[in-house]
């Protein structure tokens, strides 16, 4: 590298070649040194070196300044045009390169003569636009592009674009597709639809009753793993001549909709556990040295609580969503008013509905009548208690609901005590009627189901059964039989004669308890609603009905 003058000088021949050589050497580095040559002119290119190997700048004097025409990396042999534009031609370049991205700079990609640009990777490379990956490969007839949602274009089919009813009716099982609509034909016996096994959102499907026989032979549709109507489980089932039902997939969330199905009902029904409390009606109470009655049959699910009579804890109820449940809460019977006949029995308490067992508690038996030839008492939930006109005449009561009524005592002229769902009449051997059993079903500690005491002849009253059981009456009008008390089942109290009628049983009651969580408020009857705890208990003193 070299930088000359440029200035012969007039000497003898060996210094005149010396100086040629020289200016030579500074043409043939292009006037390369740390700073511009002292000879340049406008004009003069030259090479400064003062940025070492990586960094030497090729200039161009325009008489005043140097001007950066490129930098020239020589250990990289990369030459950086800096200073100005330069324009390449590389038609005949059949595999151009870039070394870094492609800048626009404000202008466009236009081909010329009405020519296609094409945009093609290779190998398993993808045409990626603004961060979205593009298919290789195309689609069927009539497919669409969509996304994933992550990036991703694919071609799938067609949703919202109109139903592909399928020629062929479908009358065994089969798998549906998106898009598509199918003529069910049960006639030859129920089947089954599977759905698809990866839907995306706004895929649809129909189906049509074609012959309306699907109340006959039901269509279920499988939706797999996939929700409908929010649940994996249980399959739907459609149960309704002449159905047309039309499926739309929304999303993980809720899975597949029916957005027509002639039918607002949930398709997928959730299950769930109840407990409940039934008690019938109380029996009416004897006349004439009538006997006590008999508490309403009593039935329970609750925290292990006992049945009546003894019995175990029943199995708490399996309700099914969507399904309405009738609750039927018993009277009280009507207490005797003469020698023509015992007690009424009362009513009984019943919980009915879909996919469960119905619960019924026979209505407590009504007292025997001492007027009459009728002296024992009636059987039912509890039995009603003999009159004091024999020794004996009592009458069972309903197993797993009740205990019996208690015997009359002939010598004393005292009515037997009515049975109650703790206890038997009598056990106290004076005509007072069985204890009823205690339940914490609404969040605390009630009795219910007291027998119904006998009459006495006495000025005084023989308490009933604890649990609403009604009181015996006395040897006069002073001292009459009172009722059993209003939903709880108690029996009516023994009548003497002189106030002119036995008592009436207590009425029944029916109590759900379920988690706060699965609660409908979907109610009729107007049951009483409370909580405890995580629970809602429905209190029902009177019939009604409770949708799940």
């Amino acid at each position: 590298m070299a930088q000359h003058d440029y200035n012969i000088a007039n000497a003898s021949f060996p210094t005149v070649r010396s100086d040629i050589n020289d200016v030579l050497s500074a043409i043939n580095t292009s006037n390369s040194g740390s700073s511009r040559p002292s000879s340049a002119v406008a004009g003069t290119i030259w090479l400064d070196t003062s940025g070492g190997v990586t960094a030497h700048i090729l200039k161009f004097y325009d008489g005043g300044a140097d001007i950066n025409l490129a930098t020239i990396n020589t250990t990289a042999n990369t030459v950086d045009f800096t200073d100005s534009s330069v324009t390449f031609d590389i038609v005949n370049d059949t595999s151009p390169q870039l070394g870094g991205n492609l800048d626009i700079n404000g202008n466009s990609i236009v081909s010329t003569s009405n020519g296609n640009i094409a945009i093609t990777p290779n190998g398993s490379g993808k045409v990626i636009l603004d961060g979205i990956s593009h298919p290789t490969a195309d689609g069927s007839a009539n497919q669409v592009l969509t996304t994933n949602g992550s990036g991703v274009l694919s071609f799938a089919d067609a949703s919202g674009g109109g139903t592909s009813w399928q020629s062929s009716v479908k009358t065994a099982n089969f798998t549906a597709a998106a898009g598509e609509g199918y003529f069910v034909n049960t006639s030859g016996g129920a089947f089954e639809i599977d759905l698809p096994g990866s839907p995306s959102v706004g895929d649809e499907i129909e189906f049509v009753d074609f012959t309306r026989n699907f109340a006959t032979a039901n269509l279920t549709l499988d939706q797999g793993s996939n929700k409908f109507q929010g649940f994996t489980s249980p399959k739907p089932v459609y149960s309704t001549n002449g159905q047309n039902i039309k499926i739309v997939y929304s999303g993980s969330t809720q899975g597949w909709i029916p957005v027509r199905d002639d039918d607002v009902t949930l398709e997928t029904p959730q299950s769930y556990s109840v407990d409940f409390l039934s008690i019938a009606g109380g029996g009416g109470g004897g006349f004439d040295r009538g006997g006590g009655a008999g508490a309403g049959g009593y039935r329970a699910s609750f925290n292990s609580e006992t049945s009546g009579g003894g019995g175990s804890s029943e199995s708490s109820l399996t309700l099914q969503g969507g399904s309405t449940y009738t609750i039927t809460v018993g009277a009280g019977g009507a207490g005797a008013t003469g020698s023509g006949a015992i007690g009424v029995t009362g009513s009984n308490s019943v919980i009915s509905g879909s996919g469960i067992t119905t619960i019924t508690s026979n209505g407590g038996g009504g007292g025997g009548n001492g007027a009459g030839s009728l002296k024992t008492g009636g059987e039912g939930g509890s039995g009603g208690g003999g009159s004091g006109t024999i020794t004996g005449g009592n009458a069972a009561g309903t197993s797993n609901q009740g205990f019996a009524g208690g015997v009359g005592n002939l010598s004393s002229l005292t009515g037997g005590g009515g049975g109650g769902a703790g206890e038997a009449g009598n056990t106290d051997g004076q005509g007072h009627g069985g204890d009823g059993v205690a339940s914490t079903i609404t969040g605390s500690s009630v009795v219910r189901g007291g027998g119904g005491s006998g009459d006495i002849d006495s000025a005084s009253r023989i308490p009933g059964g604890d649990g609403g059981g009604g009181q015996g009456g006395g040897e006069n009008s002073s001292v009459p039989p009172s009722d059993g008390t209003a939903n709880t089942g108690g029996g009516g109290g023994g009548d003497d004669a002189s106030a002119g009628r036995a008592a009436a049983g207590g009425s029944g009651v029916v109590i759900l308890r379920m988690a706060t969580s699965d609660y409908s408020s979907t109610t009729s009857g107007s049951p009483t609603v409370t909580t405890s705890g995580s629970d809602t208990i429905l209190t029902f003193n009177s019939s009604g009905s409770y949708t799940a």
